[in-house]
């Protein structure tokens, strides 16, 4: 195996450490350096994807992040999955951002915020995605509840393109109560709901808001139903009377960056 900066890769894994897969999310975790990465491990050889894995390597070698290339069988070992595209990462624990200082990074804008908050979003897949979009809309922070939610896993981070590493992530034990704290610094909140009394297109998108989307199954629970200022229905003209949860977040973001990028 070749390599440099330490044991070759069978050697014991860091207590604490989490892993990452994929071209997209080894390269925004180096390039955002939100969290440590402690070693980058690549397919060695040729063949598809070469170009990417030089790009980790490069970008390791100027984080100063130990790399070591390694062959097929171990890096799947390793990765403990086949999809990791011959890219791997040990990094630290996702840093998730506390509720106090989302509340003073959020009323020190220059800007109107925008903040998503997700009450049980349990599919990994749909966080991902979800994180992505997100990201996309210029998000300035996403909710998540600490219990009955999917986590910022190594699948999410997959998931959402790397997008986990550039976006602010608040885990809240009390969602109720985190949306009541927006309010107090100035946010309005817009609850997503097929049953909402007001059609997306009268939301007024150009305050300072914050949307929340409900879980897979069940959508907004009721008490969260209630803690919001309003009700947002997307239009539907098919037989489907709703959206998958993951696409309703992203209808109702971009329908905000549209109004802002219009005024």
């Amino acid at each position: 195996m070749k390599g440099h900066g330490g044991p070759p890769v069978k050697a014991r894994r860091d207590a604490g450490a989490h892993l990452l897969y994929g071209y997209h999310p080894v390269r925004e975790a180096l390039r955002a350096r939100r969290r440590r990465v402690g070693r980058v491990l690549v397919l060695s050889g040729g063949g598809e994807g070469r170009q990417r894995r030089a790009e980790i390597l490069s970008l390791a070698r100027v984080a100063g992040v130990p790399t070591e290339e390694v062959p097929r069988e171990a890096l799947d070992r390793f990765a403990r999955t086949a999809e990791h595209q011959g890219i791997a990462a040990l990094v630290a624990p996702y840093p998730y951002e506390e509720e106090g200082d989302l509340l003073r990074r959020i009323t020190g804008l220059e800007e109107p915020a925008l903040v998503l908050a997700l009450d049980g979003i349990q599919d990994p897949h749909n966080l991902g995605s979800i994180l992505r979009s997100a990201n996309v809309a210029g998000a300035h922070a996403v909710l998540i509840p600490k219990d009955r939610s999917a986590e910022v896993t190594p699948a999410v981070a997959k998931a959402s393109a790397g997008a986990v590493e550039h976006t602010r992530v608040a885990r809240v034990t009390n969602l109720v109560r985190a949306l009541e704290g927006l309010r107090g610094a100035g946010l309005w909140i817009v609850g997503a709901d097929a049953e909402g009394e007001t059609p997306l297109r009268s939301l007024d998108g150009r305050g300072a808001l914050a949307i929340v989307v409900g879980g897979e199954e069940r959508g907004l629970r009721s008490l969260v139903r209630r803690t919001c200022d309003l009700r947002v229905a997307i239009p539907v003209r098919g037989e489907i009377s709703s959206l998958n949860a993951g696409v309703a977040a992203a209808v109702i973001l971009f329908e905000v960056v549209r109004q802002r990028e219009s005024a």
